[in-house]
């Protein structure tokens, strides 16, 4: 490195600087001379930071100046929600009103010189008013959950009503009474399906017969949905059907009357609701008019299986549920309408404020559009959004905005908090969020005229490509933006829903809901039969638009997502579509980021057993192929496993000759003899030894086992009358039966009906430590989950929820 020399002039002493001869001698001075790129570097990096940071701060405060931070309100408040309801246990009420008030009380202390302080108590307070909410709702519904499957005679008041279009109906009871046996706790109100009888119930009527119930279904495997949490919220504590068709109590009387007014309104807007669903579908057949009766009431049994699988294939389901599509075009149908309609008369559009009459109109129209929907999430959440925007043109004020998409989202987090962690619910504000933020950045782009555009002969081209255009960039933006939500419950991504939305969209806008709406207007008068066939004319094209879609495949099925990602990649989003500077890119960077590591990071490692959570279906997870034991498994539980594990073909067990020990039908827990057992034992280990690995050998209504690729043995009993043939054979057992214990007495692991009750559905997986156990429910605290700790001969509630799940073996 070179030396630079220099001289410095060093003043004497006490010298003054006026007279240069003040300076003494000249002192030379050697340095080592810098090198070309260490001072830029130093001084560079820190200049750059700083600058950063005050970018940072001003479209900060940017953000503040046009209100941004107050949207992300309901974000605070859904996240305390969220937070309350995923958590192990109840926190304390005085807990909550005090991480309530603290905050709440230190922003009305804080001054107004300090917005980022007291923007950080407004958080902290509305988190905690989410956490309180979601503990009033749950004290609120205290919904009686049914503990375990029983065969029972109920009788109950039929509040709801809906048919499959197959002879079956779906009654939603209140529950009145329960006969041999009676149940201790009964649920309130139950679903159960009915079939047989020659004509539906009517609501109001008593009906009486024996019924199959069990509780809502947990979660398939751990970490998916629990089905039992939404049921909770909704009020309902058992599912079920009835053995032959119910019976009316008094066949003489009428419906009976409603408890209160609000009960006696419900049931009439259900029965005008069920009045309009049969209506339609008796003046189109088949899939046709199930589809168009769901378009108006959200009555969706009735659509085949097959129609609905090819509509979810393409991408096309939204349009069966009531949501921001239907609601939108049915306000704006009937708004530019009633709007030309009143232009037709030039007094009245010359005196009366045209436009808010017809927003007061089309607020009308959607109003009893919603009040025969069913009251659905997404159903709500659209006729939120879409009043605030019509109330909006009544103060003049935009009708498009961020700020009615936070005040509906509000509306709803008040009101059913619960409904956060709810698909419907994130799908729907995830699509509209994107949506109106794609809007702004639209109309906010700058704009180049263009004389070439304004000549006549190019305007309906240019209209055309608009309309097109607008419906790519909707249908593209609605997709992306429901992506990760579609993932994160789903565990599959729809690859042709662009195309299908296309081809579609312009069908529903302008041949179903304009012909849906004047069939609904003529309906009192009995004159909508002719447009119902316009409507069904339609229906027909976007179902065979679906199916030939569907045909292509493109089904994508992703699996599970880890937590950590799926909340990051939430609080990605939400940044990229509430703010307005570039700070929303800071959004773009955690997405990207995040989706990075998840695609560098090493795949998690499948089960190696899965097991349900009431013991009847047990799955052996291979590269090759899943065995199960059932040759037909059911499709609830099975097409969960399948999406969330990205799993390949099922293998049926191969079925083995002899019949079972006892014969069919004699009591599933007498013991066998000395001989018996034996004989049994030595089967089950020549079919272990014998069989396939990875594939189940069965008796029909007996047992199953099989031999893994690691060598250990599996058994599933359907009688217990096997179980300590079982247990000798097999290293891990299970029955759906439930018995008093938990463990083999060779060391086994054993998966009864009880403990299975108590832990929900269970991965296992073999490591060099151990067997590794992973369960649905860890604790049984929360009030969806308690009735699995429920004992009826106690009559109480037992305090563990793990019993007998470890490997007795260690």
């Amino acid at each position: 490195m070179q030396e630079l020399t220099t001289v410095e002039l060093r003043p004497e002493a006490g010298a003054g600087l006026a007279d240069p001869s003040d300076f003494a001698a000249p002192v030379v001075v050697t340095r080592p001379a810098r090198t070309q790129s260490a001072s830029p570097l130093r001084h560079r990096l820190p200049a750059a930071a700083t600058q950063s940071l005050r970018a940072g701060a001003r479209m900060l405060g940017e953000e503040a100046d046009h209100g941004r931070l107050l949207l992300f309100s309901p974000v605070f408040l859904g996240a305390g929600a969220a937070v309350w309801f995923l958590a192990a246990s109840d926190f304390p009420l005085i807990a909550s009103l005090l991480c309530l008030l603290a905050p709440a009380t230190a922003v009305f202390l804080t001054g107004r010189s300090r917005p980022a302080l007291r923007a950080t108590f407004a958080a902290l307070a509305l988190f905690a008013c989410g956490m309180l909410s979601a503990q009033f709702e749950s004290w609120r519904a205290s919904t009686v959950i049914l503990d375990s499957s029983v065969t029972t005679t109920v009788t109950g008041r039929v509040e709801r009503r809906e048919g499959d279009g197959r002879g079956r109906w779906r009654y939603i009871l209140a529950v009145t009474g329960t006969e041999t046996p009676e149940l201790k706790r009964p649920p309130g109100r139950i679903t159960a399906i009915a079939r047989g009888a020659d004509a539906p119930f009517e609501i109001g009527d008593i009906i009486s017969g024996r019924a199959r119930l069990t509780p809502p279904a947990g979660p398939a495997l751990p970490e998916l949905n629990d089905f039992s949490f939404g049921a909770y919220f909704d009020g309902i504590g058992a599912n079920g059907f009835f053995y032959g068709a119910p019976e009316k109590a008094d066949a003489q009387a009428g419906p009976s009357a409603a408890r209160s007014a609000s009960e006696a309104l419900l049931e009439w807007l259900y029965q005008l609701r069920s009045g309009i669903g049969d209506r339609i579908r008796s003046i189109l057949p088949g899939d046709t008019g199930a589809f168009a009766a769901a378009l108006v009431t959200d009555e969706r049994r009735a659509i085949s299986n097959a129609t609905t699988e090819a509509l979810r294939q393409s991408g096309l389901a939204h349009i069966v549920a009531i949501s921001g599509l239907n609601m939108a075009l049915s306000a704006g149908i009937f708004f530019v309408g009633f709007r030309m309609l009143l232009s037709l008369f030039p007094g009245v559009a010359q005196a009366y404020p045209t436009k808010k009459i017809a927003a007061a109109g089309a607020l009308i129209a959607v109003t009893a559009y919603f009040l025969i929907s069913g009251f659905g999430v997404s159903a709500e959440r659209a006729f939120i959004m879409m009043a605030i925007m019509l109330v909006a043109v009544f103060f003049d004020r935009p009708s498009i905005s961020l700020r009615n998409v936070v005040l509906s989202a509000l509306v709803i987090i008040a009101i059913s908090p619960s409904e956060v962690l709810g698909p419907s619910f994130q799908m729907s504000f995830a699509a509209t969020l994107a949506l109106v933020s794609g809007y702004q950045l639209w109309k906010d782009r700058r704009i180049r005229d263009n004389a070439l555009l304004k000549l006549p002969i190019i305007r309906p081209v240019v209209t055309v490509a608009g309309f097109f255009g607008g419906v790519f960039l909707t249908s593209l933006i609605g997709g992306f933006s429901t992506a990760l939500f579609s993932i994160e419950h789903f565990h599959r991504l729809t690859a042709y829903g662009l195309p299908a939305n296309l081809a579609t969209m312009p069908i529903i806008s302008f041949i179903v809901m304009p012909a849906g709406l004047l069939a609904m207007l003529l309906m009192p008068f009995g004159l909508d039969a002719p447009l119902w066939k316009v409507v069904g004319f339609g229906l027909d094209l976007v179902i065979a638009v679906a199916k030939t879609v569907s045909g292509w495949g493109g089904d994508i099925g992703i699996g599970r997502l880890p937590a950590w990602y799926f909340a990051v990649a939430v609080a990605g989003f939400l940044l990229l579509t509430l703010l307005r500077t570039r700070l929303r890119h800071v959004g773009t960077s955690i997405l990207s980021v995040a989706t990075l590591i998840l695609l560098l990071l090493p795949v998690p490692r499948p089960p190696d057993l899965v097991i349900s959570e009431d013991g009847s279906l047990v799955a052996v997870v291979a590269a090759a192929a899943i065995a199960s034991n059932r040759e037909n498994p059911p499709d609830f539980i099975f097409d969960q496993w399948q999406r969330a594990l990205v799993l390949p073909a099922h293998e049926a067990p191969k079925m083995l000759d002899g019949p079972a020990i006892p014969p069919e039908g004699e009591d599933r827990r007498v013991r066998l003899s000395r001989d018996q057992q034996n004989e049994a034992r030595a089967a089950m280990r020549a079919a272990a030894a014998g069989g396939d690995a990875n594939r189940f050998s069965c008796v029909k209504k007996a047992w199953c086992i099989s031999r893994l690729g690691n060598g250990q043995v599996v058994a599933v009993i359907d009688n217990a009358a096997y179980l300590g043939p079982a247990c000798d054979a097999a290293d891990i057992v299970v029955t759906s039966v439930r018995l008093r214990f938990n463990s083999c007495h060779s060391g086994g692991t054993l998966f009864t009906g009880e403990t299975l009750r108590r832990t929900g559905s269970v991965e296992l997986r073999f490591a060099d430590a151990g067997l590794e156990v992973v369960t649905a429910f860890e604790t049984l605290s929360r009030p969806w989950m308690r009735h699995r700790a429920y004992d009826w001969r106690s009559n109480s509630f037992a305090e563990s929820g793990l019993a007998g799940v470890s490997d007795s073996g260690e």
